[in-house]
């Protein structure tokens, strides 16, 4: 982005939407960005959040990471961090990330972080970086992750959101990414991956062209507020559902969408799709319509969800 298109959400401007958030039924707020560590204000926006009652976590590349920096989010009320891994290796990560010594500084921030009672995962972009996914276990280990999440390929994003590129690194054919989908579900027998099992199929099905169990509740239970304030459906949508100063929550959508894979709305869409359901059928409960109520209540995929949220039972506890 050029310089003079640079722009930082104000302090002020970001406790203002935490507390619309907030007063919106929206709990869980991730910071990310660009590098969200490069704000000066972030402690204060991470305290303010956490002073509501919301969830705070964060996404970096861990390139700023002391133990000076991880106290202080720790006592800013920090719950969770995401640390993005682009290969199997040091050296390949560091060189393409551009940060030569991040893979030492991780290593020691994780275990700060463990110290404060904060928990990590690792954040694993599916690329050509990575050729064979059996060194990651041990090669995350190393850095200190007990987990991690694989972020699917974006090659192009509706929204302002800027975390995508065309590249051959990302340019997988459907049947080249539905082997490495097969391959992330193999690895979960040695390590924590924290994308389900039905998610990670549902994308299979998506690659396939077959009709998804789970439709996305992005722009019902999920958002994305970008640094103009302009409140999203999801990285993927091309306009905005309104500034966040008009959000009060009736530009809320709900479709079934399934137009694109972003791993962060489709997996937990999947995991809260049982309490969406159980919500509906009490409301329809609550309207006399027993019938509707039963058809929430007693569906297939309300048994599918819940083992989804088992399955990641152990790194949800952690946050």
């Amino acid at each position: 982005m050029p310089i003079d298109e640079r722009h930082s959400v104000t302090l002020e401007q970001a406790k203002q939407a935490a507390e619309i958030l907030y007063r919106n039924g929206i709990y869980f707020l991730i910071y990310v960005g660009g590098e969200p560590m490069a704000h000066p204000d972030l402690n204060e926006m991470i305290t303010h959040a956490s002073s509501l009652g919301m969830a705070t976590m964060l996404v970096t590349n861990g390139s700023l990471l002391t133990p000076k920096r991880i106290d202080e989010l720790a006592d800013a009320g920090l719950m969770s961090v995401i640390i993005s891994i682009d290969a199997a290796e040091a050296q390949k990560h560091e060189q393409n990330r551009g940060l030569r010594g991040v893979c030492d500084r991780i290593q020691e921030a994780n275990t700060h972080f463990q110290r404060r009672n904060i928990s990590t995962t690792a954040s694993v972009t599916m690329s050509r970086l990575i050729e064979d996914y059996n060194q990651l276990p041990p090669f995350l280990k190393s850095l200190g992750f007990d987990s991690v999440t694989f972020s699917y390929p974006l090659t192009t994003l509706g929204s302002s959101y800027l975390g995508y590129a065309e590249s051959d690194l990302v340019n997988y054919t459907a049947e080249e990414l539905n082997q490495r989908f097969e391959t992330v579900k193999a690895l979960k027998r040695d390590f924590e991956v924290v994308n389900p099992t039905a998610s990670i199929e549902d994308m299979q099905r998506h690659l396939r062209g077959e009709p998804e169990q789970f439709g996305c509740l992005g722009g019902w239970k999920l958002f994305y507020l970008d640094w103009h304030l302009n409140l999203y459906r999801c990285h993927n949508w091309e306009k905005p559902m309104c500034h966040i100063t008009e959000f009060d929550g009736s530009q809320r959508v709900r479709d079934g969408c399934t137009a694109c894979m972003i791993d962060c709305y489709r997996d937990s869409s999947v995991m809260q799709h049982i309490g969406v359901a159980v919500s509906d059928g009490v409301q329809a409960a609550a309207k006399g319509n027993l019938k509707a109520a039963w058809k929430h209540w007693f569906n297939h995929k309300n048994i599918v969800s819940l083992q989804a949220v088992w399955e990641q039972s152990t790194w949800l506890r952690r946050l």
